[in-house]
């Protein structure tokens, strides 16, 4: 059985991987796989992207290859035991939602301490990556673990969890700026409240897809909080976001191509309203999925904006 939003071609992908493996070995290992959401990659993606907005900001070209590795590995590792670790705190719940009815915990075959083990172990792994950098950057992890950990308990206690994992898939930034330059400027400090506004739109837009089912269990979300307004409020949010990564533009003195992937996002956001306009519970996935597009204009634009910069010595 497996969760009803596994992707088609992600999942055919480990399905090819496992054949590899020994005949015993493959069950166990695919539900290991499903749970740290190596069948849905879109969730890393969207923690990759603003990584990489950092990383070509800070370094106001092509980065060093260290700290591109290591984020890089790191963006995937941590965004894995994150997942583990929501399974783990949603445990009880999950069953009660039909769209996480599926997932290895709610359905039986994993275990809550191999869940919490798991999460041990890619923390560690996650931990061990940072180590490659400078002591600041250290420093700042432990803020990020700290995040990935309460995330998922959130939604017990307030309607804002999507503001909390905002904080925890865009704290990658501060850490790539102080990776790369020693220090987190006032721009990476932009970049990253940017990041919280887009997080709570594009996680907004997936919680439209169990708003029911939460209700009925007790979860919180800015999906409830919203209510008919829904659409209003990601209005609101997406153009407080397109005016901060204006600002972001601005303050990093970024030439035209930013531009024109400034406004292709804004057409994009525009694609994601008009899909949320008929049914935005049915809808609400797919305009989640178009945040992947969201984030690779956004990533070009900025490579081809600080490639085409005159350089400090010409």
């Amino acid at each position: 059985m497996r969760p009803a939003d596994t992707s088609v071609r992600a999942g055919r992908t480990l399905e090819w991987l496992l054949r590899a493996l020994p005949h015993g070995w493959r069950d166990k290992t695919r539900d290991y796989l499903i749970l740290t959401r190596m069948d849905r990659p879109i969730g890393a993606l969207l923690l990759l992207w603003p990584t990489w907005w950092a990383l070509w900001l800070a370094a106001g070209d092509f980065p060093p290859w260290q700290p591109l590795l290591v984020f890089t590995l790191g963006v995937f590792t941590m965004r894995a035991a994150g997942c583990a670790i929501n399974d783990f705190a949603d445990r009880k719940l999950d069953p009660q939602v039909a769209r996480t009815a599926g997932r290895p915990i709610a359905s039986g075959r994993v275990r809550p301490r191999e869940a919490v083990a798991i999460f041990l172990g890619l923390l560690l792994v996650s931990f061990l990556l940072v180590l490659l950098t400078n002591r600041p950057t250290v420093w700042l992890s432990l803020g990020g673990a700290a995040l990935a950990a309460i995330y998922p308990f959130c939604k017990r206690y307030t309607h804002l969890p999507q503001v909390v994992l905002g904080a925890a898939f865009g704290w990658a930034i501060p850490m790539a700026f102080c990776a790369v330059t020693g220090h987190v400027p006032a721009l990476g400090w932009l970049l990253f409240l940017a990041n919280v506004l887009w997080s709570v739109i594009y996680d907004t837009q997936y919680a439209l897809v169990d708003r029911e089912d939460d209700l009925r269990a007790g979860n919180k979300s800015t999906a409830i909080l919203f209510g008919d307004g829904v659409r209003a409020a990601l209005g609101l949010l997406i153009l407080v976001f397109l005016a901060a990564m204006f600002m972001v533009g601005v303050r990093a003195g970024l030439a035209w191509p930013y531009w024109l992937a400034l406004a292709g996002t804004a057409g994009l956001f525009a694609y994601q309203q008009r899909l949320l306009s008929g049914a935005p519970d049915s809808a609400g996935l797919t305009a989640f999925r178009n945040n992947n597009w969201v984030g690779l204009v956004i990533w070009l634009g900025i490579v081809l904006a600080v490639a085409i910069r005159p350089s400090a010595g010409a």
